[in-house]
């Protein structure tokens, strides 16, 4: 099977992966952190849709990416007082936006599946480009972004007490979290990319002993788990997004366990 991970009909997939399952879980560490989890699964299913939108019209993946990340930040903020109530109202908007898509455009149907099942065996160098940009921006701003949400979720008066200029870095943070999960979900699917986001750090905040111990975790969590998904959809034949969803399901279990 490892011989599967050196093959070079795979490294590009195999690459623009394992971007995603590094960076995923730990903008879902900050978004936890938030407790803005379903604020991701919302985000994905806009960014979905927009993917499909983009490919009925023969748009450019990152045009379509990058618009879909806009929008669903634009929604997210129209929708931030109304808590995870309004994120539900963004997944439902984005799961019917994209099955109406889906019903009304050629060839709909088998990129909608495409959309759900992940299609990173089919990933492209531009994929592997964005994704790459993405992750360098990520973790070159992680510090910057972990500083500041960590003070507004444990000292939130001080940025309105010291006038500071907080839209700077949950703005960023929020177009970085769309455009990530929307890259990622033209290669590893709508559910492998929230699973991602919401599983490593799920279990990582039961595990770690502090933030940084955390977000190593996250990290290690989704990664180790991408590789163990690769290997065994290629080498059962099998649909990537779910065999990763049940990998990484696997994986919490057996952290609960070990923590009881």
């Amino acid at each position: 099977m490892l011989a599967l991970l050196l093959d070079p009909m795979f490294r590009v997939p195999l690459a623009t992966g394992l971007l995603a399952a590094l960076v995923l879980p730990l903008l879902g560490a900050l978004l936890r952190l938030r407790e803005e989890w379903l604020a991701a699964l919302g985000l994905a299913h806009v960014a979905a849709a927009c993917h499909l939108l983009g490919i009925a019209l023969a748009a450019p993946v990152l045009v379509a990416g990058a618009g879909g990340a806009v929008l669903a930040v634009a929604l997210k903020q129209g929708l931030r007082r109304e808590g995870n109530g309004g994120y539900a109202l963004m997944m439902l908007a984005g799961w019917g936006a994209l099955y109406l898509l889906a019903a009304n455009s050629a060839a709909g149907e088998s990129f909608s599946h495409a959309l759900s099942d992940g299609q990173l065996y089919f990933a492209t160098g531009e994929h592997l480009l964005a994704l790459a940009l993405g992750a360098a921006l990520v973790l070159a701003l992680l510090p910057w972004w972990s500083r500041r949400l960590l003070r507004a979720r444990f000292f939130p008066a001080q940025e309105t007490a010291n006038r500071l200029p907080a839209w700077r870095w949950h703005l960023s943070f929020d177009l970085a979290v769309a455009l990530l999960l929307a890259l990622a979900t033209a290669t590893v699917g709508l559910m492998g990319a929230f699973a991602l986001v919401f599983l490593p750090p799920w279990l990582a905040f039961r595990l770690a002993r502090d933030w940084r111990h955390a977000l190593l975790l996250s990290a290690l969590t989704g990664v180790l788990a991408y590789v163990a998904a690769f290997l065994l959809a290629l080498a059962a034949d099998q649909p990537f997004a779910p065999v990763l969803v049940a990998v990484l399901l696997g994986l919490c279990a057996l952290g609960a366990l070990w923590r009881r």
